[in-house]
């Protein structure tokens, strides 16, 4: 990461309560992971003022396969504050922004993604999994934040992709709970 764009990351950790940011050290984990599976297409639910969103753009740059994240938020207030953020960090050509319902959106998804990234309304996981548990490839990484934080919330989530043979799944023990899953086949 380069001296702004951590900068502009130490800057928007102080904002984590307020725009419900992941924590540094899922960021870090996040980024190492993309960095170590060599993921391209990266799909992230859930974008708040974009400090995710530069982990993971960074992340793709530093990785230097050509990798591109897209990203989805409901405030449009929210998404424009990520974007300033992402362009301040010259990261612009590595993000597409998507602005509305999730739901929406990824039922009309124009690429398949090989990781995505579930930070949004904790009630809708287990319909973000539905709609993309059969298209995603072998091989794909689904990350969700929350998963201990909020609990109750998604349940039936983590559940229903425990119990999917499909895919395998821990819970991380990171700061909120982060739930790491691999799609076998």
């Amino acid at each position: 990461m380069d001296v702004e764009t951590l900068h502009l990351s130490e800057k928007l950790e102080e904002t984590q309560h307020e725009f419900w940011n992941i924590s540094h050290q899922t960021a870090e984990f996040i980024s190492m992971l993309i960095k170590i599976s060599r993921v391209k297409n990266v799909l992230e639910i859930g974008t708040s003022n974009g400090y995710s969103t530069l982990w993971i753009a960074d992340a793709l740059k530093e990785a230097g396969n050509n990798g591109h994240l897209t990203t989805i938020e409901f405030y449009e207030k929210r998404q424009d504050i990520a974007k300033e953020n992402i362009s301040k960090c010259n990261l612009t050509d590595y993000v597409t922004f998507k602005q509305g319902r999730a739901l929406e959106i990824l039922q009309q998804l124009d690429f398949i993604p090989d990781m995505v990234f579930i930070d949004a309304n904790k009630a809708e996981y287990i319909q973000y999994f539905d709609i993309l548990k059969d298209k995603l490839p072998k091989g794909a990484i689904i990350l969700a934040d929350n998963v201990i934080s909020h609990a109750a919330k998604v349940a039936v989530f983590l559940e229903t992709i425990k119990n999917d043979t499909r895919y395998q799944s821990q819970v991380l023990d990171l700061p909120a709970g982060l739930l790491m899953a691999l799609k076998l086949v």
